[in-house]
Parts: structure tokens; C-alpha cells; sequence
């Protein structure tokens, strides 16, 4: 999975351009889509108790979908029921996890591995591999993130959470924090983004790039220069800034990023 966030930042127009080369050749691809809802956030300490798998792509439409109830022998916290509607005696109906995962390890391998925020869906497949031994590791160019995308293709959307993306778009896919309407809502979401980016020109997509909100953190470790010294150079210029107080966070816009890179620290 092509990085889309700050070290692109300072590899400046040549790094746009591996961006927007690496999202157009996904309209070829088979894409995987996956979402697991699970007992907690960690996978360490958690367990999968529902996922959803999608296939398709853009020219074939989707071949394949399934759900799946899992069994993983632990109880459902009150707070998941709440969330999901998934409750214990619903699991203690689902496949025990020993005998699902192996039976999953082919459809999982194919394609594109696709989720929104796919770094949490993909951290538990992982974990309950290992707890059978088997490892399962996709490489990141066979993976792909419509959260990364949409954060590149609708900066200035409020919120870029699955339900709000749902809402914003109108998808007809059932009830949120389900396995299978979450997978279906980002297959959706992947198709209609991907077929937007190929829609547009070269230098109409590096000016919607251009858009994408960067932590000033996150730029720091891609520019090697301390956050304060970035800053001063972005205020000098007048820069456009978002601040979070919930995270104590200034975001920049990636174009001035670059601008920024280019002007003081490029060798």
C-alpha cells in the first residue's frame, strides 16, 4: 500500500505522481474487502466475533460475498451488543474460530486486501492466525485503505468515518457495525472513489491532492526538521492551518507542505 500521508510530503510532485499511478491501476485489480467487528479495540487482547468478505472490481462488478458469526469461545462485552447487536448466544451459533480461519486463508489471499481503516481489520486476522500458528502476512502493495483514499479525495469532509461516508454518499447497505453491510459499504466507497480518480486528469488529481490535511507531526519526521522550525516557514507563507484541541494537533495542507519542502529543505 503506497504511504499517502507526510513522506510524501518530502519526496514533493515525484511522490504525487507514485499516488496517483498506484490508485489508477486499482481499477484493474480484484479488490478483497474486509470488516471484522470484534470483543475490543486490540487485537492482543481481543477477539473477531463477526466478518464480512466482499469480492470484486471495477470492470467485473462483485463475483463473491459471505458472512460469517464466530465462535471464538469468549463472552460478548455489553458495550460490543450495544454497538453491533451481536450477542453471545448469537456467537455460541457461529463457527468455532479453529475451524473457520483455515477455511478462510484462500479467499483472504486473493486480490487487493481492501477495508476502511484496514490496519485494525488486518491486526486481527493477523492475531487469530497466530494464535494457530499459521502466520498471515499480505505485503503493503497488496493492500489498500479507503480511509487513506477518502482522506486524499474529500479533505474537507467533516468526518470520513464508514456511517458518515454511508450517510454523505447515500449507500443502501443495512445497518452499520455489521460485518457484511460495513464490507459492502466500503466496496461501494471504493468503486465510487476509483471511478471518480479515473475520471479526472493527471493535474486535476495532483490539485485535489494538493488538499489533503497532514499533521504537522507526521510532516516533521518526513521533512528530518523539528515541527517549530516547519511551522515558522508555513506561517511565514500565510499558510491555511487546522488545529485539534482534542489531540493537540496542527494540520497542514499537503500542497504547502511541499511548497514548503521545496523552497527550504530540498538538498
Amino acid at each position: 500500500m503506497i504511504p499517502v500521508s507526510v513522506r510524501g510530503s518530502a519526496q514533493s510532485s515525484l511522490w504525487t505522481n507514485r499516488l496517483i499511478a498506484y490508485y489508477r491501476q486499482l481499477d484493474q485489480a480484484t479488490l478483497t474487502v474486509i470488516d471484522v467487528e470484534t470483543t475490543g479495540p486490540k487485537p492482543s487482547t481481543s477477539r473477531v466475533i463477526e466478518i464480512g468478505i466482499l469480492q470484486g472490481s471495477l470492470t467485473g462488478g462483485v463475483t463473491y460475498e459471505d458472512s460469517f458469526l464466530v465462535n471464538p469461545q469468549v463472552r460478548v462485552p455489553a458495550q460490543i451488543t450495544q454497538l453491533t447487536g451481536i450477542t453471545t448466544a448469537m456467537v455460541e451459533t457461529g463457527v468455532l474460530s479453529c475451524d473457520l480461519w483455515p477455511n478462510l486463508i484462500s479467499p483472504l489471499s486473493a486480490g487487493v486486501l481492501t477495508g476502511h481503516n484496514l490496519a485494525f481489520d488486518y491486526g486481527f486476522l493477523q492475531s487469530e492466525y497466530h494464535r494457530m500458528n499459521q502466520p498471515f502476512i499480505r505485503p503493503d502493495a497488496q493492500q489498500f485503505c479507503t480511509v487513506i483514499l477518502s482522506r486524499l479525495l474529500l479533505a474537507d469532509l467533516p468526518s470520513r468515518s464508514l456511517p458518515q461516508l454511508v450517510q454523505h454518499f447515500g449507500f443502501k447497505v443495512g445497518q452499520s457495525h455489521r460485518a457484511l453491510a460495513d464490507a459492502k459499504a466500503c466496496w461501494l466507497l471504493a468503486r465510487h472513489l476509483l471511478t471518480q480518480l479515473q475520471g479526472m486528469s493527471d493535474r486535476q488529481l495532483r490539485h485535489i491532492l494538493e488538499q489533503q490535511w497532514i499533521p504537522l507531526s507526521e510532516a516533521a519526521k518526513g521533512f528530518g526538521h523539528p515541527p517549530r522550525d516547519i511551522q515558522h516557514h508555513l506561517e511565514q507563507r500565510g499558510c491555511e492551518y487546522r488545529s485539534s484541541r482534542r489531540s493537540n494537533r496542527y494540520l497542514y495542507r499537503r500542497g504547502d507542505l511541499e511548497t514548503v519542502y521545496q523552497a527550504v529543505y530540498a538538498p
